[in-house]
């Protein structure tokens, strides 16, 4: 496990923490709603593109200064802020206080919008941001030129190779208690979209069966209408070849490297999806509560089994996901695909 202090003064700022893969929906949250903290206790991640202010509006950048940036299409504006911030649960920081003059936000908390508001409570220098507003998960981003991580502990377990996964643990399903949508799934699954939208370069896509009939209609005006369509199958870890293969996979991220998973002979081409929701999608579906045969003894009433929990309005993909991963993936820049972009991905 990892440790980061001050690079100042050498005072210790986090717990200790395990790096896992940035999660899909960082950046996606529900707009005048409060968030959960974005990480797991115990556990950090790592933005390796620029994030923050200062912002430059895209005319005066320019393709190739947008693309030393990670940002592949037009934009309203680039991001020059420091690559690499680290993300923490506000739980797993120590050692930091607020910097009152700096805890602007909208009206529920801070966002960040004058820059670093944490320091340093031995030296007082500027060491990460608090996130904590309306629409923002709730998380501390440790600047990277004001932390250092110290030298490791005893050695780590292993990562955990995908064999080792039990997707079960890992599931989230797409509805919550109030019936609500989950803001998971909803940013997860436009960010899987800007993937398969460069994997298909703009063709039709016909979904697979689960994903098809759970978001179909939302996700329909993301891909192009048209036949003949390009197949794409659920495929990942303990999963059955299929066959005939598919022309694309939906498969997981692992949720520690943030790799997807790929298919023993290395051949098809993939399109990650967040691993919760992949995990849902796989997962056997809810059995019935009746017995098999027969049926209940008389004057028994089955209480303990909740009904499925079912969704108060359709489903709506996050309104910024999908162009915001769309115009990091540097295929972007092929002549086809900048084309379906300027038609269909820089309005959403």
């Amino acid at each position: 496990m990892d440790v980061f202090a001050c690079a100042g003064c050498g005072a210790e700022l986090t717990a200790p923490v395990t790096r896992v893969a940035l999660p899909d929906h960082t950046y996606f949250g529900a707009w005048e709603e409060l968030h959960p903290p974005l990480m797991e206790p115990a556990t950090y991640a790592v933005d390796p593109l620029p994030t923050g202010p200062p912002w430059r509006l895209w005319d005066e950048v320019g393709d190739d200064l947008a693309a030393r940036q990670g940002i592949h299409a037009p934009v309203h504006s680039v991001s020059f802020g420091a690559p690499g911030r680290i993300v923490i649960a506000p739980g797993d920081s120590r050692g930091m206080v607020l910097i009152p003059e700096r805890c602007e936000g909208y009206c529920r908390g801070v966002d960040g919008r004058d820059g670093p508001n944490l320091a340093c409570e031995r030296c007082g220098c500027a060491v990460a941001t608090r996130l904590d507003d309306c629409g923002l998960w709730q998380a501390v981003w440790l600047e990277p030129d004001a932390v250092r991580r110290l030298p490791p502990g005893p050695p780590e377990a292993p990562v955990p190779g995908w064999d080792d996964l039990e997707p079960a643990a890992y599931a989230v399903p797409p509805v919550e208690l109030d019936g609500s949508w989950s803001r998971r799934w909803e940013a997860a699954v436009p960010v899987a979209l800007a993937h398969l939208v460069v994997a298909c370069e703009g063709r039709p896509v016909a979904l697979p069966g689960p994903l098809a009939e759970l978001l179909g209609h939302a996700v329909a005006g993301y891909l192009p209408a048209g036949s003949p369509a390009l197949t794409l199958g659920l495929a990942g870890p303990g999963r059955p070849a299929l066959r005939p293969g598919p022309d694309l996979l939906l498969v997981p991220r692992h949720p520690f490297t943030g790799e997807p998973w790929r298919p023993p002979d290395g051949t098809a081409t993939v399109v990650p999806l967040d691993m919760g929701v992949w995990a849902h999608l796989v997962l056997p579906e809810e059995t019935s509560p009746m017995p098999a045969t027969g049926g209940l003894p008389e004057g028994v009433l089955r209480d303990d089994y909740p009904l499925p929990l079912h969704p108060r309005r359709s489903f709506l993909p996050h309104p910024f996901a999908f162009s915001h991963t769309l115009v990091r993936l540097p295929d972007i820049r092929r002549p086809s695909l900048r084309a379906y972009y300027d038609r269909f991905g820089a309005a959403r």
